[in-house]
């Protein structure tokens, strides 16, 4: 499918209550549905619970509650969804998912690689796909990516011609006190990859004692934020990605056909 000359994207800067996937949803619905028309709707990680490193005490079926959930307001809204949720495994273990839903009902998914240890993490959550994911939107390639992952470049590669990707996502519950890092990391993997970089974390505070600003907000192939949402509040932000400006840019500093290949391994 040959990409829209544009993508109408809208990130999600949500606060998050704890643990309750009901009260999140509750919190949700009315936002959404007031959302303008879009192509694409992003919300952060662990949408529905907080960062939780107990998903042992959420329901079983909580990756398919959010599954389901987001399927539906793709379904009511015509907009692609994206978020990242819990979800137990067949073999009793839990992945951090993250989840992309079309409004037709179909689903991809990408369980996020890099688990961060100084949380616990690593022992809470098992480890995800050892290669990226790219979906579509609009013809547009996507490349999934869930927080830590963003500090980890080799990852998220971007490569010349069809094999590549057009924008990355990064759904993440990030806290303040990294929040320069945050920025700056951002803007690089855009940047690096020529690529728009969609970046979206949550606002307020969590039972870790975290406090969260944001900082979400979506940033040009130059490195440009086109749109950012007001510091620790929460917000719904719209921006429209140019296909045809993206493509322009590359063709004008073709750096990704210089690139050194590399494989990823396991």
């Amino acid at each position: 499918m040959k990409p829209s000359a544009q993508l109408r994207v809208t990130l999600c800067q949500t606060d998050i209550v704890w643990q309750d996937i009901e009260a999140n949803f509750v919190r949700l619905s009315p936002k959404l549905a007031a959302l303008p028309e879009t192509d694409l709707v992003v919300l952060p990680e662990m949408f529905a619970t907080g960062f939780t490193m107990q998903p042992d005490t959420l329901p079983d079926d909580v990756g398919e509650r959010c599954v389901a959930w987001l399927s539906q307001q793709a379904k009511q809204t015509g907009a692609c969804y994206c978020a990242s949720t819990p979800y137990r495994l067949p073999d009793g273990q839990f992945v951090n998912r993250m989840v992309f839903v079309e409004p037709s009902g179909k689903t991809r998914y990408y369980d996020k690689r890099h688990r961060f240890a100084m949380a616990g993490e690593h022992e809470a959550y098992a480890p995800g796909s050892a290669l990226p994911v790219v979906v579509r939107c609009k013809g547009w390639r996507l490349l999934l990516q869930v927080c830590y992952d963003l500090r980890f470049p080799c990852f998220a590669r971007n490569t010349a011609g069809d094999a590549g990707y057009d924008a990355m996502i990064y759904v993440a519950n990030w806290p303040e006190a990294r929040r320069v890092h945050w920025q700056v990391l951002a803007k690089a993997r855009a940047i690096e990859n020529q690529a728009y970089c969609l970046v979206v974390n949550r606002v307020g505070s969590d039972e870790n004692g975290l406090n969260y600003v944001g900082d979400t907000c979506a940033i040009d192939a130059h490195g440009d934020v086109l749109v950012a949402a007001s510091d620790g509040e929460e917000a719904m932000i719209s921006t429209q990605l140019d296909y045809s400006a993206l493509q322009a840019l590359r063709r004008r500093l073709p750096f990704l056909a210089d690139a050194d290949a590399f494989r990823l391994l396991p």
